[in-house]
């Protein structure tokens, strides 16, 4: 018969050369997601959607179970930078990031949000992208 696995709820019993095993950090992230938002300073930039590559790294309470509902669903993750490209105009991908990252930080399980906004036309064809990353965190 199988013994149980146990979660971040179930510490480990220590052995005679090893401690107590726990969760010390949990990690949600979303990588490469692609939305098509309006977003640029320039004219040739209003009026149109251009495409923005984000990586989204959030620092998360540990969860106990395993049910989708004891974690922050990274499909969530995606549907917020959905709906912010969908917004409207913003000038700066810095303002896209800031954003995204307080919409995620709304979240009482997530205390750090890191994300990173890359406009792969910004520099075409002399450069694979241009962007911005910014880390908030829970006080």
């Amino acid at each position: 018969m199988n013994a149980p696995v146990p979660n971040a709820a179930t510490p480990l019993k220590p052995s005679a050369d090893a401690g107590v095993i726990r969760t010390e950090a949990a990690k949600v992230f979303v990588r490469g997601l692609r939305v098509e938002a309006e977003v640029g300073v320039y004219a040739h930039e209003h009026g149109r959607r251009q495409p923005l590559v984000i990586d989204v790294e959030l620092d998360v309470a540990a969860t106990t179970g395993d049910h989708i509902a004891d974690t922050v669903n990274y499909e969530t993750v995606a549907a917020k930078a959905q709906a912010l490209a969908a917004h409207g105009h913003l000038k700066l991908i810095e303002t896209f990031a800031e954003r995204l990252a307080r919409a995620l930080l709304e979240d009482s399980r997530v205390s750090r949000a890191r994300v990173r906004v890359e406009k792969p036309e910004a520099l075409a064809p002399h450069a694979a992208a241009g962007g911005a990353e910014i880390t908030l965190t829970r006080t």
